[in-house]
């Protein structure tokens, strides 16, 4: 039976509202889509104290330092707005007795749930206390489905990331314009798991461009670090880059990544991690996206590609077409959503 999306209610989205943050997306696809939203911050939760917000984080459970009285914030604005929907993003600071409440005025509740609650950097005793008492939990990975049903909560969907068209789209460029002097370009934070492989590209000789946090921590790949861009900068340099590299988050146990979507959605050619929901995205190796399973074949397919200019041009081309094109807005994750 074919959904229909639900219409006279009121959205209310807790995020993070900078730009580059899913909760931003959620607020543009609700807009978008002709729904009134209204937008808890989710920074307001964690105080303003750096010494403070440490001592809460380590000694009491990744607790943030304001979580009762953020919570209370939430529940109190959910009431004077009239809201009908909540969409919290992620680990959102929120406790179960204001769920619980919220949930009685016959709010639905929703959860993307961003990261892996599993995780040990994002364990949080708190935050699972109240995973149970939304209405429908939609994870962007498959690892996580039957642990989340299983630890009880009422319905779990899978649903994957997507991107945002207002912020990720291609640069415009001047026709005939040249290519940046960047061979590979990675945007993301400097992940254990990840330097092996940008070092790897570094003494196979190829140019690096790394944006995200820590990559200056390392002495080999601190000369590529660029620091954390801004959407504005992403956009310029993603359709620069030759090659831009879409590496999945392991100790998430993700199958794809933001960047899966946004990156082709800025018109960037795409050398990634073998998934298989990379391929159920993107197609067969070679179709939209070019595919590799470890660090010989990774640097092996990254140089066969970089002299190959038509081709590269090529699968930006085709992946381009397949987000832009294929149903992977933020606006429909939301519609699927308030369609349940």
């Amino acid at each position: 039976m074919k959904k229909v999306l639900v219409t006279g209610g009121k959205l209310l989205v807790v995020g993070n509202p900078a730009d580059f943050h899913v909760g931003a997306h959620f607020r543009r696809a609700a807009e978008s889509l002709g729904w009134p939203v209204v937008f808890s911050d989710v920074r307001v939760a964690y105080g303003t104290g750096r010494l403070v917000r440490s001592l809460f984080f380590h000694c009491f459970g990744r607790r943030p330092v304001r979580l009762g009285a953020f919570s209370r914030l939430v529940r109190q604005v959910a009431r004077e707005e009239g809201c009908t929907h909540l969409l919290a993003t992620g680990l959102a600071p929120l406790r179960a007795a204001e769920l619980a409440d919220i949930r009685s005025a016959r709010v639905r509740l929703f959860n993307f749930l961003t990261d892996d609650p599993w995780n040990p950097a994002h364990h949080a005793h708190w935050f699972m206390a109240g995973l149970k008492l939304y209405d429908c939990v939609f994870s962007p990975r498959r690892q996580n489905l039957a642990e989340l049903r299983s630890f009880g909560c009422r319905r779990v969907d899978y649903l994957p990331f997507a991107y945002c068209p207002e912020v990720h789209f291609r640069h415009p460029q001047s026709p005939g314009a040249a290519e940046g002097e960047t061979d590979v370009l990675f945007a993301g934070g400097a992940d254990a798991d990840r330097v092996p492989e940008l070092r790897a590209l570094h003494h196979a000789g190829l140019r690096l461009a790394l944006y995200g946090a820590y990559w200056e921590r390392d002495a080999v790949l601190r000369p590529f670090a660029k620091g954390i861009a801004d959407l504005g900068t992403l956009r310029q340099v993603t359709p620069a880059a030759k090659l831009v590299l879409c590496l999945v988050r392991r100790a998430n146990r993700d199958g794809h990544a933001m960047r899966s979507f946004e990156a082709p959605a800025m018109g960037g050619c795409l050398l990634m991690e073998d998934t298989s929901e990379h391929r159920e995205l993107f197609g067969a190796d070679g179709e939209c996206a070019v595919y590799f399973r470890d660090l010989p074949e990774m640097v092996a397919k990254a140089k066969d590609l970089l002299p190959r200019v038509e081709e590269r041009a090529r699968l930006a081309a085709a992946a381009h077409r397949r987000i832009c094109a294929g149903g992977h807005t933020y606006a429909d994750r939301l519609r699927t959503m308030l369609a349940e």
